[in-house]
């Protein structure tokens, strides 16, 4: 909640059903990099599944696909261009004509033109995919939940890697991926899962 006080700002939203043709699903940075085992343990390992299920959905019923891809410029990076881990997950290769959004920071609309695609096509409504979950996905949704899109992020489609508290506690995926969802939870989006996503397109 905002400021953490009572009256704060309440983003958190009821799915829309039947999801309306202009809802747009966002598949982030789902590409083979994320394989590398210096990433670590991940959690959601189903999260490739439900993200191609919801990108037969979307293809199927004609809504708007963004593909946002990681090109970094960090030399050492498992995504950067022109090595194996650039390339799109299997599950996550555009179609020919589908929107592929390049980025080179964490949010999908720094330097990058989705903004201005999303508001000229009137798009409000947004669906979140894709990784991780506390580095590019929180940083996209808490953007598109400040500039006032409608965004729900799917918790089952998404997922992110343990690491290092501030204190120096090591934290699990599951414990990283719950904390950035109660981060962003009601404050800059509503989180659903994959399920209620496929139900409100039928």
């Amino acid at each position: 909640m905002e400021g953490g006080g009572v009256g704060a700002r309440q983003l958190r939203r009821t799915l829309p059903t039947p999801l309306p043709p202009g809802a747009a699903l966002l598949v982030v940075d789902v590409q083979k990099a994320i394989d590398d085992p210096s990433w670590g343990q991940r959690n959601n390992p189903d999260a490739e599944i439900n993200i191609a299920a919801l990108l037969e959905a979307w293809r199927a019923s004609g809504r708007p696909i963004y593909h946002v891809r990681h090109d970094s410029s960090e030399p050492d990076s498992t995504y950067r261009p022109g090595q194996p881990g650039h390339e799109f997950k299997p599950e996550a290769v555009p179609l020919p004509g589908e929107t592929i959004i390049v980025k080179r920071v964490n949010s999908a609309f720094i330097g990058t033109d989705l903004e201005a695609r999303l508001r000229s096509a009137g798009q409000r409504i947004l669906v979140l995919t894709g990784v991780i979950t506390n580095n590019s996905v929180e940083a996209t949704v808490r953007m598109a939940g400040n500039l006032g899109f409608d965004t729900f992020l799917v918790e089952d489609a998404v997922f992110t890697v343990g690491r290092t508290d501030w204190a120096g506690t090591f934290r699990t995926a599951a414990e990283v991926h719950a904390m950035s969802l109660a981060n962003l939870d009601g404050e800059y989006c509503t989180v659903v899962q994959a399920k209620d996503l496929l139900r409100a397109m039928q």
